[in-house]
């Protein structure tokens, strides 16, 4: 299982507080702040309906292959 890091890029003033509590569901408290989560179905959801506000990054690269 992969891991991603999702970062909080844009504001949530004037967004529907459905997607404010996904933010806050996704552990995100504050602009820019970071996270990292494994990379499940459910969790791709959530960043699915925040997408324009967060950025993601894949964690999983070429290092992790190696045994």
């Amino acid at each position: 299982m992969g891991r991603v890091a999702v970062t909080w890029k844009k504001s949530s003033i004037g967004s529907p507080q459905d997607q404010r509590r996904t933010l806050e569901s996704l552990g995100l408290r504050r602009l820019h702040q970071t996270v990292q989560h494994d990379d499940s179905p459910s969790i791709m959801g959530m960043l699915h309906k925040v997408r324009h506000l967060v950025e993601v990054v894949d964690l999983t690269g070429p290092e992790s292959d190696r045994r």
